[in-house]
């Protein structure tokens, strides 16, 4: 089945099985079919793919022999019956999701890089998604642009408190006790672009 359009109202059933024959990777956003480039996704600019890739790498050499693990872009994390996305980064413990193949439903922390097409949409949109995932612990937004780093922490009362005092200190991830520098995170990026 291919979209006759850019979107395309489709159930979670549905979209699973159209996206396993697809050669593309696509989400499911409100109910509707986006291929993956119309949020800027696909040919990523090279300073996005090398902060994901060092957030990646420091997570998964400080989670190795733990019962966490680290899954970069093409791991796909299933929200709800509306929403499905690729993020940059995630982190998961749950051990259904540490047995699956295809997609994660219960991650704990997830990471995002911006870019110019996608900062208002990861910051809104996609950030209300992501709240509806009890699991979800803690969201980081990665800029490689300005070198900042915000991450949102879910508190014992369901709210999220965004916590900017951290970031001098790097990417510091309270839920799996971890920091990574500041200068592991924007490694190979050079000085702040403007």
């Amino acid at each position: 089945m291919n979209l006759p359009a850019e979107r395309s109202k489709m159930s979670l059933a549905e979209f699973m099985t159209w996206e396993a024959q697809q050669a593309e990777k696509y989400e499911l956003h409100a109910g509707e079919v986006y291929r993956h480039e119309v949020y800027g996704m696909v040919g990523a600019r090279r300073t996005h793919v090398i902060a994901a890739g060092n957030c990646f790498a420091a997570l998964k050499e400080r989670l190795r022999g733990g019962p966490c693990q680290a899954f970069i872009s093409d791991m796909k994390v299933l929200v709800d019956q509306d929403h499905s996305y690729y993020p940059d980064v995630l982190v998961t413990c749950h051990p259904e999701d540490l047995a699956a193949d295809l997609a994660m439903r219960h991650p704990k922390v997830i990471i995002e890089v911006l870019s110019p097409a996608t900062a208002n949409y990861d910051r809104g949109d996609k950030f209300l998604a992501y709240r509806k995932l009890p699991s979800l612990e803690e969201y980081a937004l990665i800029d490689p642009s300005s070198h900042q780093i915000e991450v949102y922490r879910r508190q014992a009362n369901d709210d999220w408190l965004l916590v900017t005092s951290d970031s001098p200190r790097g990417l510091v991830l309270n839920s799996l006790g971890i920091q990574i520098a500041l200068e592991v995170v924007f490694e190979d990026l050079g000085g702040q672009e403007h």
